[in-house]
């Protein structure tokens, strides 16, 4: 019983989005100690995002025993708790990304073959993209997210090699001189907290939260140009400058009904707000502008939601609506969606006036609760005022689907967060190393195909445009064209502490850098190199600094993650 009660604690016993089989898997964890107050495995995750999840499964997949948290119910970070559908590069159905992301993807698009009514058509396609959103090849709903991982971690705790641990979250650490013992983590609804023992410790959390607790040092924000060289670096360092966050949501829409909602405490205020941003915004957050990204001018955009006719109405810009959505209803049945579905995370919900990152606990609320308010309101002002092609004003059918996210409030579990604390590493990685003007400067238009500066302790691939959304600390978007790039070990391993390792966004980049690293298929394969590198030090009794710095033990672990399907290099852009 006490077993019993302790993962009931932890989210897994009553949480619908996990099958019967996973719940008895769960239930015969071999790895399970008699005593719920201490825990011990070879290596210990903090966060189940898509980075955690990743070395969760290499990890196990290399022999080691894990122990996964996350601070939410759901596993799965930007694709679950967050509600982002995946951000990726062209080429990301070929290559350029790890066996398994592609299996993480054929996964989520069997699913809804296996399970959802489609049409014959929409089952016929091979890279089915359940929303059509024009944002990714495979907008999708969180819960079939989460269904695909599940399945993916199902064997490993099953057997017992894998624990994991849902509304759990870390609250301190202790350390022998350069090396972690213990995190101990709080359990929502536990009277106790758990000590976690283990011989290395990855940090998959969405700000790097064992980075403080193991004094690990780190960096926050922008760092200066005299540090970095970066041309796009601004002239002083400022910890407080930070991209941001976004409360997602997501909502269909119900032509001759109203559900509009309350309206939210701080609708006046966001009504009329405009970013205090440099260069300036384009005006009221509250309307269908913003700045280009790449211009920074004022760029019209659109919202009209689809309505009954099979396509999509023509609208004069990007019509919002589709933009990130994960429920087309044209791929399935007639009479099984009234509506599509959609994502809001867009540049009228970034939340611009705060972070919550090494800030006080109160000034932490006070965020999230404006950037919840935010969101709210932009809802209020589509249902509301926001204009039509008709000439009226408001679409009152616009229905918040709480049941989508998982929530009572209908936001997502937990804000999308594109930047965190990030390591100082033994190598960082700085934006003239990727960007496609920097690159073009040093290699020349001739040389094909145009790449990031090369790595030899590469563990991973990755692409997407250096992509910085307006910040906390006054910047518009940064945005620029980049280059297809490595991941390098370097990155990956901290100045001074011997058994911690990053695996999301927390990696030794800088601010601007950061804008390229931090995409659902880049984290991912973080996170994968991080799990199989742990694994591979205690399976090989070295460490991670020994194998980065030993040419002999850098080409042997390189090989292990090539045969297990990792890519190093762009080989097939050649």
């Amino acid at each position: 019983m006490q077993r019993r009660q302790f993962l009931q604690q932890c989210g897994i016993y009553g949480s619908g989005i996990f099958s019967l089989p996973f719940l008895q898997a769960l239930q015969s964890q071999s790895c399970y100690a008699s005593n719920p107050s201490e825990l011990k495995a070879d290596v210990v995750i903090i966060g189940a995002g898509l980075g955690g999840c990743a070395a969760a499964f290499a990890a196990c997949r290399n022999g080691a025993r894990v122990i996964l948290t996350e601070p939410t119910d759901w596993i799965g970070g930007q694709i679950s708790q967050q509600a982002v559908p995946p951000d990726e590069h062209k080429w990301i159905e070929s290559f350029g990304r790890t066996e398994s992301y592609a299996q993480l993807r054929t996964l989520i698009r069997d699913y809804y073959k296996q399970h959802y009514p489609l049409t014959s058509k929409a089952r016929q396609v091979a890279n089915l993209n359940p929303g059509n959103g024009s944002v990714s090849r495979i907008c999708h709903e969180p819960k079939v997210g989460i269904a695909a991982l599940q399945s993916m971690l199902a064997p490993a705790v099953s057997s017992g090699q894998l624990t994991l641990l849902l509304n759990t979250q870390p609250v301190s650490a202790s350390q022998t001189g350069d090396r972690i013992e213990t995190v101990t983590c709080q359990t929502l609804g536990s009277d106790k907290p758990v000590t976690l023992h283990a011989r290395y410790f990855i940090d998959a959390s969405e700000e790097g939260d064992l980075l403080p607790l193991t004094r690990t040092e780190y960096v926050l924000g922008a760092e200066s140009q005299a540090e970095t060289g970066e041309p796009h670096a601004p002239e002083k360092t400022n910890p407080a400058n930070i991209q941001a966050m976004t409360h997602c949501f997501a909502i269909d829409h119900r032509e001759g009904e109203d559900h509009t909602i309350e309206r939210p405490a701080m609708y006046d205020f966001w009504k009329n707000h405009v970013p205090p941003l440099t260069p300036a915004w384009s005006g009221k957050i509250l309307s269908l502008y913003y700045s280009h990204p790449r211009t920074l001018k004022p760029k019209e955009l659109s919202f009209v939601p689809c309505g009954k006719e099979t396509a999509p109405p023509k609208t004069k810009s990007l019509n919002l609506w589709l933009y990130r959505r994960m429920i087309d209803r044209n791929n399935f049945t007639p009479g099984s969606y009234a509506s599509d579905i959609t994502v809001i995370n867009w540049p009228q919900n970034d939340y611009m006036l705060g972070n919550i990152t090494d800030v006080a606990p109160a000034e932490r609320e006070k965020h999230l609760n404006a950037a919840k308010q935010l969101s709210l309101s932009l809802l209020y002002w589509l249902q509301t005022e926001a204009p039509r092609p008709d000439g009226k004003q408001g679409w009152k059918g616009l229905r918040l689907r709480k049941d989508i996210v998982g929530t009572e409030d209908g936001l997502a579990k937990y804000p999308y967060i594109r930047e965190s604390r990030r390591i100082k590493a033994e190598l960082t990685i700085k934006e003239q190393d990727l960007t496609y003007t920097e690159r073009l400067k040093e290699l020349g238009k001739d040389h094909k195909p145009l790449l990031a500066k090369p790595f030899a302790d590469s563990v991973g691939i990755g692409y997407y445009h250096l992509d910085l959304h307006p910040s906390t600390g006054g910047d518009n978007y940064i945005d620029m064209g980049s280059v297809p790039f490595q991941i390098p070990l370097g990155a990956m391993i901290p100045q001074r502490v011997e058994n911690l390792i990053p695996a999301c966004k927390n990696i030794g980049t800088t601010h601007i850098s950061n804008g390229c690293y931090r995409l659902h298929p880049v984290e991912w394969s973080i996170g994968e190199a991080a799990g199989a590198l742990c694994a591979h030090a205690i399976s090989h009794k070295t460490t991670p600094r020994k194998i980065r710095n030993d040419q002999r033990q850098l080409q042997e672990f390189q090989t292990t993650l090539s045969k297990q399907g990792i890519e190093l290099e762009w080989s097939k852009l050649s």
